[in-house]
């Protein structure tokens, strides 16, 4: 089984995977999603990490476990906040350099995709990313890269974050154990993926038909 099959098997299963850990690790399960959201919105070359769905898995676990929800919540509100953070002043002192050249790890279409996203929304993209896959990873890079205020950065950060953290976990808590969703949970997966990726989806094919429009 290649690594991307396990990737894939893992995020399609989070309700296990996640159960398993916190049967092994405990109280340090708070760590351990601390770090991956931190690092899933500050290292712009970890934007392949689950977001959504890993969330809502958690919120699911607070609900049969013994991680409590209301130490969990606030605790990722500032894993995010400070993974923009950390993202913003990364773009904000090494940006240029790293627009002007093709990384390995950094694919410039994404940079180019959260760019135009910022030219149609403005500052609020810092909000709306936060729902969007890819470009939440590359939102507060590009701010930081444009030189926004950062007080004014933080402030959208920190309201994006809370609605983001708040409404999967508060979601998986409340939903993710009823029998149907439990049953099929990895529909419920699939299903928020699709969901979330959809905005982005949309937003390349009406850019792409614009371009078209302007070469005829």
């Amino acid at each position: 089984m290649s690594i991307l099959q396990q990737f894939i098997g893992i995020i399609l299963h989070l309700d296990i995977h996640l159960a398993s850990l916190a049967a092994e690790y405990g109280i340090w399960m708070y760590g351990i999603l601390f770090l991956v959201i931190f690092c899933e919105t500050g290292l712009v070359v970890t934007p392949f990490l689950p977001g959504d769905s890993l969330l809502f898995a958690a919120g699911s676990l607070c609900a049969i476990s013994s991680i409590n929800i209301f130490v969990l919540v606030p605790l990722l509100i500032a894993a995010a906040v400070l993974g923009d953070s950390t993202n913003y002043w990364f773009g904000r002192g090494f940006g240029i350099r790293i627009q002007n050249k093709e990384l390995r790890f950094i694919k410039k279409k994404y940079l180019e995709q959260t760019e135009q996203f910022y030219l149609k929304h403005g500052a609020k993209t810092v909000i709306l990313a936060r729902f969007m896959p890819i470009i939440r990873t590359f939102a507060p890079f590009v701010a930081g890269l444009g030189s926004m205020n950062y007080r004014k950065f933080l402030s959208f950060s920190v309201i994006g974050s809370i609605l983001w953290i708040g409404s999967f976990t508060f979601g998986g808590f409340f939903f993710g154990n009823i029998p149907f969703f439990k049953k099929n949970f990895t529909l419920v997966i699939v299903v928020i993926m699709i969901i979330s990726l959809l905005p982005g989806i949309v937003g390349y094919l009406k850019a792409r038909q614009a371009k078209n429009k302007i070469k005829n």
